[in-house]
């Protein structure tokens, strides 16, 4: 899925083109007849006094190499400087680019930040690597409701995705993730944090004084803990949540779904039970009916 996702990145840089805008409409008309090194001329001097729409074209002529030698550390310092004012496409198209290049962290942050902005190509990226837990907490409500949201702006790789996700759903998740991303949008600003690995919880071996024994439980529900690129990050978020009382007595289950690995624990005996064990962890989740 990694590697899926840095291909993704690549495809969707190919959709930038130079932002038409006022202050710069000389250098776009410019680059619109084929003049780049006109376009370069124009745009460089504003691009210098900070002009966040200049400071992305010139970038953009760097990363493509017209009416400038391609240079890619170059078009990433400029596409910097006009992100770190705010300038949506070009915290997309630094994402995309850090990403393809395997800076999947830093590529991460601006992709989130384009993300609550509602980019179409930053929601389909971020989301996909929320959905599968590929280098973020794993929040599959969020990451399907961002594709959902670039998938109907019209973004094609969107709606393949979209349709791949759904493949791999079962109509009760499909339904809850679905009502789940109704309420997921508002969380869109939310910080990013760096990926981090986490000592494995302790869980104690034998019963306390004074404790009660836990019963080996049963039933035909689980709670579904996100969906991984990797077993190994499916194992880890289980060994993140394997301390919490709600689950004592209970197991993982790693089941595979096309391309990803479904962390799901149980049993519980009831929907109810589940959804119960859900709020209790805090943490994104939702039942689902053992197969």
């Amino acid at each position: 899925m990694i590697s899926r996702l840095v291909f993704a990145a690549a495809v969707l840089l190919g959709m930038s083109a130079p932002l038409a805008a006022q202050s710069v409409r000389a250098g776009i008309t410019a680059w619109q007849n084929d003049d780049y090194d006109g376009a370069v001329r124009i745009w460089r001097p504003l691009a210098e006094k900070g002009d966040p729409d200049a400071q992305f074209n010139l970038a953009q002529a760097y990363r493509l190499g017209r009416g400038v030698p391609v240079n890619l550390a170059l078009a990433q310092s400029w596409l910097k400087r006009a992100a770190t004012q705010g300038h949506v496409d070009a915290q997309t198209t630094l994402g995309l680019l850090l990403f393809q290049n395997n800076n999947r962290t830093l590529g991460i942050y601006w992709l989130k930040a384009a993300a609550a902005k509602n980019d179409p190509r930053a929601l389909l990226v971020y989301g996909t690597a929320l959905f599968n837990g590929d280098g973020v907490k794993a929040d599959p409500a969020l990451g399907y409701s961002y594709v959902k949201r670039a998938a109907a702006q019209g973004l094609g790789p969107a709606k393949d995705t979209l349709d791949e996700i759904e493949a791999t759903l079962t109509p009760d998740e499909r339904s809850h993730l679905a009502s789940s991303a109704d309420a997921k949008p508002a969380k869109a600003s939310a910080k990013t944090r760096t990926p981090r690995h986490d000592a494995p919880a302790k869980v104690a071996t034998t019963p306390a004084a004074g404790s009660v024994t836990t019963r080996a439980a049963s039933g035909n529900w689980r709670i579904q803990l996100g969906a991984f690129g990797q077993r190994r990050s499916a194992e880890a978020q289980f060994r993140k949540v394997s301390g919490s009382s709600v689950l004592a007595g209970r197991s993982p289950a790693y089941v595979r779904a096309g391309t990803v690995i479904r962390l799901q624990v149980g049993p519980f005996e009831s929907r109810a039970a589940a959804e119960k064990a859900c709020g209790a962890l805090k943490v994104s989740c939702f039942p689902v009916a053992a197969k």
